[in-house]
């Protein structure tokens, strides 16, 4: 349960929270509740979404890990979308962003796009990635990584695709993937 939780977090926040520049700058992007769906590629074959591995969870591990996601600021949507609330102060802060783990060097940063390198002593994860900024209510982060997995090299590939939803979280806590 708790492995299946971290997989969905740490999808979510890897590659959101590579897209911020941390507390120096801020994502431009509105405050508020969002929705985000995410379409992944392992070695170039499609993965189901993490969210989709919680559909075959019996009822009472899904509302664990669904109580562990809403600590996080984190909800199960509809059709596979995530609910994440970002408040002006989570984004100010760069609670988007996994640094604690990361070395992130940015490449290009514009008002509209921003592109990184992070490597990730940890889990020896090396992402490249790139956001773009259609506007404050709608933004794509776009990553490829690399990582050991059982003693093989495995590349992944991941699309979000994020829109505003609206100012009000409702009873949703700002997103912060370290909670």
């Amino acid at each position: 349960m708790a492995h299946a939780a971290s997989r969905l977090t740490t999808a979510l926040a890897a590659t959101l929270a590579c897209a911020s520049a941390g507390a120096a700058e801020t994502a431009p992007i509105k405050p508020g509740l969002w929705e985000v769906r995410s379409d992944r590629q392992i070695d170039g074959k499609p993965a189901a979404a993490p969210t989709d591995s919680m559909k075959n969870m019996k009822p009472e591990v899904r509302a664990k890990v669904e109580a562990m996601m809403k600590q996080k600021g984190m909800a199960v949507g509809s059709s596979g979308a995530n609910h994440l609330c970002f408040t002006k102060d989570s984004l100010d802060a760069g609670r988007w962003q996994n640094s604690a783990t990361c070395k992130t060097d940015y490449g290009t940063r514009t008002a509209s796009a921003w592109k990184w390198h992070s490597v990730c002593a940890p889990s020896g994860t090396v992402v490249d990635g790139e956001a773009l900024f259609a506007n404050p209510e709608n933004y794509t982060v776009s990553t490829t990584s690399t990582h050991a997995f059982r003693g093989e090299t495995r590349t992944t590939q991941t699309t979000i695709k994020a829109r505003w939803l609206g100012a009000d979280c409702g009873d949703l806590k700002p997103f912060d993937p370290k909670r």
